[in-house]
């Protein structure tokens, strides 16, 4: 027995070398783009940083026994995504140009970078701090009642197998590539596919105890730091920049950079604005929580429109976005679906939104497929982005449901309800957030 885990060790340790190598070899055969893969590399860490915006919004919008789990499984989920996307994601996303899937390029062996000029490791490494951030949209809608160690799970599948297959349809030459569905940087292929797996996580889950009365009406949880979650999102805003301006993959155009820049602060800005206004008109008072959420909400709308729209049609779809989280939050209430940070109406609801108005705002000129609707370009590409949404959701959906009852029978999804009483930081993890509160006597 032990010479097969050696031998199984030594193996695994050639492949993995074998992959490196493999990798490396390019690097011999073809000049680089300096400027570009410098690009995109602090592009891909500015995405990066946006897991620690995540981490702060999250902390901050749940109560103090629960942070330090959630801040856990933010460095965790990021750490598995990076692996899982390693060994098994990248082949099945950019392995080969099939219809459904990629089929090689496991460990990145014989793998190659799409983009001429660019080396595989910096397109990797793009790609990689995307699927992470897939991950780790789903953690705060299922804040405070998840096991971690289904949890973590979760983020491996996810990240190694279900986003990669959306992420080939639209991006790695699938069936939705050919039909010329447009997603620049993934309002669908990222914060829709984040948002419907926490929906289906949140609906397997149940709410959190006291979250609803019997009769269905909603209580109010409160988060316990607004200055943390007013950080996460101008983190989330500064990380955006990599997110949506690096996905030109390069600095070929510097003005289609320069404009995705720009789209995606007006539309970040009008979401907050009509974010704030509509809850100020609904609530009688601008609500932080939903202004920042509303800026998110702009942010996610902006993705997949943000390079072949302009000023004013960026303007217009934030504004809209915006709008939709109020009342996004408001219809989760309404099926007694618990969120405790907004994350399915910010990524989910708006990401559907983002995608179709490519179909209404794009521009032919700007390097969309075709006119949008309100370009004079008719139906045909809003069909189209259409199509697109349903399908990656619904695939997202299904594969997602199997996965969680498949955790939820082996390991179990939810925490005891005394566990969740006190607190997921003491009995997960056995530490405090915040310590120093106790009161000692001395005899």
């Amino acid at each position: 027995m032990r010479g097969l885990r050696f031998a199984f060790v030594v193996g695994a340790v050639v492949y993995l070398s074998a992959g490196n190598a493999a990798a490396s070899e390019p690097a011999q055969e073809q000049a680089y783009d300096g400027l570009s893969t410098l690009w995109v590399l602090l592009a891909a860490i500015l995405v990066f940083f946006m897991q620690a915006g995540f981490g702060m919004v999250e902390a901050g919008l749940i109560r103090t026994k629960n942070a330090g789990n959630v801040l856990m499984k933010n460095l965790l989920d990021f750490c598995f995504a990076a692996l899982g996307y390693f060994i098994f994601g990248y082949a099945i996303m950019y392995g080969t140009e099939g219809l459904l899937v990629g089929t090689k390029g496991w460990f990145l062996v014989g793998a190659t970078s799409p983009v001429d000029g660019l080396p595989l490791e910096a397109f990797w490494l793009f790609q990689a701090v995307f699927a992470g951030t897939v991950a780790t949209i789903v953690s705060g809608a299922v804040a405070e009642r998840t096991k971690f160690v289904s949890y973590l799970a979760y983020s491996f599948v996810i990240s190694a197998f279900v986003y990669p297959v959306v992420g080939h349809w639209v991006w790695g030459g699938g069936w939705l590539a050919r039909l010329d569905f447009y997603d620049f940087a993934g309002s669908t292929v990222v914060h829709a596919v984040g948002g419907i797996t926490a929906l289906v996580a949140a609906w397997l889950l149940g709410p959190r105890f006291g979250r609803f009365n019997k009769d269905g009406t909603p209580n109010a949880i409160g988060g316990h730091s607004m200055p943390l979650v007013t950080m996460g999102v101008f983190i989330l805003w500064f990380g955006w920049y990599g997110f949506n301006a690096g996905s030109t993959l390069g600095m070929g155009d510097p003005g289609a950079v320069a404009r995705v820049a720009m789209t995606t602060t007006l539309a970040a800005s009008a979401g907050a604005i009509a974010a704030m206004i509509t809850s100020w008109v609904k609530y009688k008072k601008p609500d932080l929580t939903l202004a920042l959420n509303g800026a998110l909400a702009g942010l996610v709308g902006i993705t997949a429109p943000c390079a072949v729209v302009g000023a004013g049609s960026s303007i217009f779809i934030g504004l809209i976005a915006g709008i939709l989280v109020i009342f996004g939050i408001g219809w989760l209430d309404k099926i007694r679906v618990d969120d405790p940070v907004g994350a399915i109406p910010v990524h989910g609801l708006c990401g559907v939104w983002g995608t179709l108005a490519v179909g209404l705002f794009g521009q032919q000129t700007l390097g969309a497929p075709a006119n949008g609707l309100f370009f004079g370009g008719g139906f045909g590409q809003l069909g189209i982005q259409s199509l697109g949404v349903v399908s990656c959701l619904a695939f997202t959906a299904v594969a997602m449901f199997v996965v969680f009852k498949a955790i939820q029978a082996v390991i179990g999804l939810r925490v005891s309800h005394e566990t969740e009483l006190r607190g997921l930081d003491l009995d997960e993890h056995g530490m405090e957030s915040y310590g120093g509160f106790q009161i000692f006597t001395t005899e």
